[in-house]
């Protein structure tokens, strides 16, 4: 007869992180320079600069 103290519980499985959506700028500004993105009632503008990068403002 197994006492309590030698029955073992189960271990849950460990939950994987939900993979990240990628998007490519191309997709995302779709032959513009600049876009407008809509967050929680706000404006932001992500813009494609001269050198090639990106920023963000609100």
């Amino acid at each position: 007869m197994q006492t309590q103290a030698n029955q073992t519980k189960p271990v849950p499985a460990a939950r994987q992180p939900a993979p990240v959506r990628r998007l490519t700028t191309a997709g995302l500004m779709q032959d513009q320079r600049e876009v407008e993105i809509e967050h929680a009632g706000r404006i932001y503008r992500l813009r494609i600069t001269q050198l090639n990068k990106l920023i963000l403002t609100a």
